[in-house]
């Protein structure tokens, strides 16, 4: 009997300190989501090295592909002992995976999300992001400039540190300097439209250059400020864009095909241009028009450039899911993102051609310099100057709303 009592009490004394070691683990991982971010970076590269980290994002773009496991896997390998790796993964994949994870218990097994607008959103909502993370990041406090919109907005979404600038995109018209004035404002590209009746012309709305034009004018007739509270109200949102829809309306009957039709596609606007069917083309990348006068489909003299009001931009981000495995090499590698050479080397047309996710304000001139001397190619805009004509996008739920007023109040009148 004595034995059977010895050996319940020892069984017990085993239970009990599996269980404090258990706790321990879980007293971890409670640090991980809640205190990771006041730990000493440097003791976080210690201790993610050895270990691998999971990107899952968009892989349908060689060249950023190929960035990302030519230069960063590398890089991450050579200078932190972390290994990468690259999942291509659509968003909403991604997030069906993260909430299936989620309602399972389940350790993650993604480390790092590329994510931004609604589905960021909906994943921080749903409590799949871990943080908040930004402004434990060295590079972030040097890089970006917290107070600024950009960095804490997400298509009018407050990101509260949850998610960290990637790298940015910026609309952008294009015209050949040698054959117009190129236009600097709406009442500008109305009078060249005046003087080349069926000469211009723009996207439909559902596409999304032609939606970030109608929205580039937007803000310069009416103004960003008038435009970034408005609420997502179909019937508010078409009387604030009167002077817009007036505005396209005059200038619709000396477009190309006199307003009729419009082009379905950025692509097909862009075949237009290069058959010199049209004088003005628009991106949402702006060293498109490098690659194009590259390939030798547009003119030597095409250029990029943008209002003087400034034109849509948006940046793209990365998160980290709540239940990732290796946050701290997850941490690392963001940080890694966001230094100047990484940045740089992303926005070199021969390796990606990414907008830098810095804050110009808080970039030094050896800083500027840098970036200046990455030869964009022919017809860009000087990066210096394109970053001071951003205007950050308004609330995603606005978008379709204004897509739709144009559709009512624009092509079906």
């Amino acid at each position: 009997m004595k034995k059977l009592v010895l050996f319940i009490l020892t069984f017990l004394m085993i239970l009990s300190f599996n269980a404090c070691k258990g706790k321990d683990v879980k007293d971890s991982d409670e640090m991980n989501n809640e205190e990771l971010t006041q730990m000493d970076f440097d003791k976080i590269i210690e201790s993610a090295s050895n270990k691998d980290v999971y990107f899952y994002g968009w892989g349908g773009d060689a060249k950023i592909n190929k960035w990302l496991d030519e230069y960063m896997k590398p890089r991450m390998k050579e200078k932190y002992n972390i290994n990468f790796n690259r999942v291509p993964m659509n968003i909403d994949v991604i997030l069906s995976k993260l909430l299936n994870e989620k309602a399972l218990n389940e350790d993650g097994s993604v480390d790092i999300v590329w994510i931004n607008g609604e589905n960021f959103y909906s994943a921080k909502e749903n409590d799949l992001l871990y943080g908040p993370f930004l402004k434990s990041l060295p590079n972030a406090k040097k890089y970006l400039d917290f107070e600024s919109r950009d960095v804490n907005y997400d298509f009018g979404f407050e990101i509260d540190g949850y998610e960290s600038p990637f790298g940015k995109a910026q609309f952008v018209l294009i015209g050949d300097e040698a054959k117009i004035k190129l236009p600097k404002n709406h009442e500008e590209l109305l009078e060249l439209a005046k003087n080349n009746k069926g000469k211009i012309t723009y996207p439909i709305a559902n596409d999304f250059v032609g939606s970030a034009f109608i929205r580039t004018l937007a803000s310069d007739i009416i103004s960003y400020d008038e435009l970034v509270n408005l609420e997502p109200d179909y019937e508010i949102v078409k009387e604030k864009l009167k002077p817009l829809t007036d505005y396209l309306n005059e200038l619709e009957p000396y477009l190309w095909n006199e307003g009729k039709t419009y082009p379905y596609t950025s692509t097909q606007l862009e075949n237009m241009y290069q058959d010199k069917e049209v004088l003005l083309s628009m991106s949402y990348n702006p060293n498109r028009v490098a690659l194009k006068i590259k390939d030798n489909s547009f003119t030597d003299t095409s250029k990029a450039f943008v209002f003087d009001s400034g034109t849509v931009s948006n940046t793209h981000f990365l998160a980290i899911p709540k239940n990732a495995k290796n946050k701290k090499g997850a941490l690392v590698f963001i940080n890694e993102i966001l230094s100047l050479e990484v940045q740089a080397s992303k926005f070199d047309t021969k390796n990606w051609g990414d907008l830098p996710a810095l804050s110009n304000s808080k970039l030094s001139k050896d800083d500027i310099a840098v970036l200046e001397s990455i030869k964009q190619g022919q017809g860009t805009i000087n990066i210096e100057k394109l970053q001071s004509k951003q205007i950050p996008e308004l609330n995603a739920k606005l978008i379709p709303l204004i897509e739709q007023v144009w559709e009512d109040e624009v092509l079906n009148k």
